[in-house]
């Protein structure tokens, strides 16, 4: 007999030689089928009206008629169901005194059956068992029914609300997993294009992922945001190691968690503290990079930003604790600041001195109200305040501070970006590496052609599907970067729109210049205004239009007006060179 620790060594070898053995995603189905379990619990009911219906027709046929006459069993059962069911066909026979008192006293006891059949089945449809086994149900056929990819957002609270309600807006599909039944019954009740499917469960459970499709082939993400760092650690294990070719984002709120996620190969781990630090430190130390990165993630031009004057030099005050309070500190260290903790419960805040205070406690009102000393202490101060619910943003914003951390905002910001438009994220990672000389260059190419409006971002690819006259004209004819940018009515106007990426194959054009020539099967990241996009689209898709703006040569769009145009072009040719001649 083998020995079986050497078997198990011999397994663990040959799983690191070969990698990962390939597992199939469990599927959590619920501990009984909801049919089963209404009929489990109706059994004594109907146990009772089954022997009702029994004595009540073996009692009546044991009686004889008004000619001596018994009926069958049949018939009397045939007789106490209509009867009992309160369908009252009418007598088949005429009935004695006796049957007639018989069935009298059947029919009182069956109405006493049928009312407690009844009231147990209200009651268990109230039963939280029972419910919980319908919605599962329900759940579980509306994610089989979904024929488009989806992504799957565990954790409905405001991070996953916005994130839900963001993907939505972009046309993507979502299902929901989040161990709040409240949650989930707000889901129902939310203004979205398409319908949700929500599911109040543990999402951490590789079952209750593989219930939400985890294992289905249209299955294109998953986001881990809940608030708890064990579920988000499970979610992104469960996800890493049955399905790792399936992009997994994560929300840690502490480093170790972060490490730990980070170790399983994931997508993407965001530490909402620890982004905000960093943002900090990229608006004070690098101001252009941070305007072009804010610019290009935000859906709306926010009110708030850390773009104006950041101290560089001096002590900066911060009232909280906690994770971030940690973070905050850590990277305003590192950036070589003088940096006092105050703990807001007990001290007020010394900021007589300081260039820079931070209220980042736990609590909205006492945030408030610790920015609002501050800037009656020290006028010059640069104020930052940490917010957690959305009911206190007027406040803040009455009060004009320099600088607004909500974790939420945040996480939905960087989630939509690389979940939307990936291609703006991974364009976002490399302009933070670039110099300021390349950001400030390229703000200024930006601002000329939206100005202050928001930009919109659109992601296409050159083919016949995406692109398909840009195509045929690429056949024959060079089309560069610039062509793109100008309005398809006025070429010498420009369109409001910027190439920001090209990938071609494996290599990566980062803002390209115009005189860039473009080739089929190219992949474009591109920003504008919304009317630029949509007017970009006619060069994408008119052969007249992007012959005009490549040549300036205005030519006719239509079928019949093109061999027109096209023969008169060949007699003026023809009397041309008869004339020459």
């Amino acid at each position: 007999m083998a020995n079986p620790l050497l078997l198990l060594l011999s397994q663990s070898r040959y799983r690191r030689r070969r990698g990962r053995l390939p597992v199939p995603v469990p599927y959590e189905t619920p501990t009984s089928d909801a049919i089963f379990v209404m009929l489990r619990r109706l059994r004594k009911p109907l146990v009772v009206l089954v022997m009702i219906l029994v004595g009540a027709s073996v009692g009546l046929s044991q009686i004889p008629g008004t000619d001596g006459s018994r009926l069958t069993l049949f018939e009397s059962f045939y007789f106490m169901t209509y009867t009992a069911a309160t369908i009252g066909y009418g007598e088949i026979v005429q009935l004695s005194t006796a049957q007639r008192m018989w069935t009298t006293l059947a029919i009182y006891v069956t109405v006493l059956g049928w009312a407690y059949a009844i009231g147990t089945a209200l009651t268990l449809l109230q039963d939280p068992t029972v419910r919980d086994a319908f919605a599962t149900h329900r759940f579980a056929r509306h994610v089989r029914g979904l024929r488009e990819e989806f992504i799957i957002v565990v954790g409905y609270g405001k991070t996953g609300r916005q994130v839900v309600l963001g993907l939505d807006a972009h046309g993507r599909r979502v299902v929901v997993v989040d161990e709040d039944e409240n949650a989930i019954n707000r889901l129902e009740t939310e203004s979205l294009f398409a319908d949700v499917p929500g599911l109040s469960a543990d999402g951490g459970m590789p079952g209750v992922l593989g219930l939400a499709g985890l294992g289905s082939p249209l299955c294109a993400g998953v986001l881990a945001l809940t608030n708890d760092d064990d579920t988000n650690l499970a979610v992104v294990m469960a996800a890493s190691l049955l399905r790792d070719e399936v992009p997994v984002i994560a929300r840690a709120h502490h480093r170790v968690t972060a490490e730990r996620m980070r170790a399983f190969d994931t997508g993407a781990v965001i530490e909402p503290s620890d982004k905000f630090g960093s943002y900090l430190m990229l608006a004070m130390q690098r101001p252009a990079t941070y305007e072009l990165v804010t610019t290009l993630m935000a859906d709306e031009r926010p009110t708030t930003t850390l773009v104006p004057h950041i101290p560089t030099d001096g002590r900066w005050v911060v009232a909280g604790e906690g994770p971030f309070t940690d973070e905050v500190c850590r990277d305003l260290r590192a950036a070589g600041l003088e940096v006092d903790v105050v703990d807001p419960r007990r001290d007020h805040p010394d900021v007589s001195g300081a260039v820079g205070f931070i209220a980042g406690s736990d609590t909205d009102t006492v945030n408030v109200a610790l920015a609002e000393q501050a800037r009656d202490d020290n006028p010059d101060l640069f104020v930052a305040v940490r917010q957690h619910s959305y009911a206190y943003r007027a406040l803040l914003e009455a009060m004009q501070v320099d600088a607004v951390y909500c974790a939420s905002d945040l996480m939905a910001n960087e989630v939509l970006g690389r979940m939307v438009t990936p291609l703006l994220w991974e364009f976002v990672e490399y302009a933070i590496q670039q110099d300021e000389a390349w950001a400030s260059g390229l703000n200024r190419r930006l601002r000329a052609c939206w100005g202050d409006q928001a930009p919109m971002r659109r992601a296409f690819t050159l083919d016949r599907s995406g692109a398909p006259a840009a195509v045929r004209w690429m056949q024959h004819s060079p089309l560069t970067v610039g062509d793109l940018g100008k309005h398809p009515e006025d070429r010498d106007s420009p369109l409001g729109a910027v190439v920001l990426m090209i990938i071609r194959s494996n290599e990566r054009i980062f803002a390209p210049e115009d005189e860039v020539a473009l080739k089929r099967n190219d992949r474009l990241l591109v920003a504008g205004t919304r009317r630029a996009l949509d007017e970009q689209c006619q060069i994408l898709d008119y052969d007249s239009v992007v012959e005009y703006v490549s040549t300036g040569r205005s030519v006719p769009d239509g079928w019949l007006w093109r061999r027109l145009t096209r023969s008169r072009g060949r007699s003026d040719a023809h009397t041309e060179s008869l004339r020459r001649r």
